[in-house]
């Protein structure tokens, strides 16, 4: 019989998965169906630029099943649970699909209900997230209407989306303000509870010098426990667990992040948090040698961004082939990661790094090439130019010419080897 595959999400690493198995199992007759509650896939990294004003819903959403390719089967359809004794997935019409090989796919979920107070009287009117569309849309029309005040862009939690994704709202809404010749009006305020402005020590210390550069102010570990409105949910103030406050008259925060619900309803599918256990090298589970997770779906110790799940794709259809064929898998997958972070005034910097490697300055994908921490034009039309290349190149499951799995060490600069230099001269 041949092989079933069951994908659950068509969101990034859903469908790129799914393309790529089409093409590497198409002799062999294998089965592969695709499930998600709704065919609208979204265009994850363009709800940064909605509530700017510089793109629209129109351009960043298309159908999920026009993504895959012709003899992938797509379901429409919620999923209850999974049932991983069985090897069968419980849809939430109480309809089953059973499966050779499960990937989760299923991505992160926005709980902003776990925040006391969040999802209160203010929710919607002076405070918003832009991690969805409704919520991108809405923020677009308050800070259309906002002319001066407390700006705060809260990161409430980790693991989150795209983490350079807060900053990057800092970096637009200091260039939007001034284009609205209003910057000197508003206090600008990121708030995070990490103790810098990114995970990393040297990306860190760049970042927080562009914030510090654009005057916005610089809130550390602050984990917020509680969000209070005043009357009418007209602005409000952040309580972290420590008592410290944060007022605020407009919020922009990125609420706590999940699995999805049903990984967390499935009897030893998902962690504490709804996230797969995953093996970082070879994206093969931990709870059973069937399954595979890709993306925001896993527990790897890595960002949760698009090009994760790039360099994760072609790691995973391959492990698939070769657990179908009874070969030993590829440990291939080295955590590599790398994001254009918008600066504002058509400027933007690029970061590459993977689980050993942090971001260094220098070129990506080599000596000659793009710049690393470092804003640049260049970057911003990487950044704009990367959207063609999510649709036509990312999705179809193509792999970027000179662009591989594994992080480059060539055109880094690392600070050991720099060190060193200075000792031989």
């Amino acid at each position: 019989m041949s092989a079933r595959i069951v994908i659950l999400g068509a969101g990034t690493g859903g469908t790129l998965t799914a393309n790529r198995l089409h093409r590497a199992l198409e002799d062999t007759g294998a089965q592969i169906t695709v499930i998600d509650r709704d065919d609208r896939h979204v265009y994850q990294p363009g709800l940064l630029f909605v509530p700017f004003g510089l793109t629209g819903a129109e351009d960043i959403v298309k159908p999920r099943s026009r993504q895959l390719m012709g003899p992938i089967r797509y379901l429409e359809s919620g999923v209850d649970r999974v049932d991983i004794a069985r090897d069968v997935v419980v849809l939430g019409d109480g309809g089953e699909e059973p499966y050779d090989v499960l990937i989760v796919a299923s991505g992160a979920a926005l709980a902003p209900e776990e925040t006391e107070g969040l999802t209160g009287p203010g929710w919607g009117t002076s405070a918003f997230t832009f991690y969805d569309l409704p919520g991108a849309v809405a923020l677009h029309e308050a800070l259309e209407r906002f002319d001066g005040g407390r700006l705060v862009v809260n990161v409430v939690d980790m693991p989150i989306k795209c983490p350079v994704a807060p900053l990057e709202f800092c970096f637009l809404a200091d260039w939007y303000l001034h284009e609205r010749g209003i910057r000197d009006r508003v206090d600008l305020e990121f708030v995070t509870p990490l103790d810098g402005a990114f995970t990393k020590p040297v990306a860190s210390r760049a970042l927080g010098g562009l914030l510090e550069e654009k005057g916005v102010h610089l809130t550390t570990e602050f984990n917020t426990g509680e969000v209070a409105y005043r009357d009418g949910g007209m602005g409000g103030t952040l309580t972290a667990y420590d008592g410290r406050e944060v007022p605020f008259d407009l919020l922009a925060v990125i609420p706590a992040h999940n699995g999805a619900d049903y990984v967390a309803r499935s009897p030893g599918l998902g962690d504490e948090l709804g996230f797969v256990p995953t093996d970082p090298r070879t994206l093969q589970s931990t709870v059973a040698p069937n399954v595979f997770a890709i993306g925001d779906a896993t527990s790897l110790p890595v960002s949760k961004a698009g090009s994760v799940t790039h360099f994760e794709g072609e790691v995973l259809a391959g492990n698939v082939v070769r657990f179908l064929e009874g070969r030993e898998l590829d440990a291939g997958y080295d955590g590599h990661a790398n994001c254009f972070i918008e600066t504002g005034f058509k400027k933007a910097l690029l970061i590459d790094f993977n689980y050993e490697t942090e971001p260094l300055p220098g070129h990506f994908p080599g000596p000659v090439g793009m710049p690393l921490l470092k804003e640049s034009r260049l970057n911003h039309l990487g950044k704009l130019m990367f959207q063609w290349f999510y649709w036509h190149t990312l999705l179809p499951g193509r792999d970027i010419p000179g662009i591989g799995t594994r992080m480059p060490a060539r055109g880094k600069h690392h600070p050991a080897a720099r060190a060193a230099d200075r000792e031989d001269t």
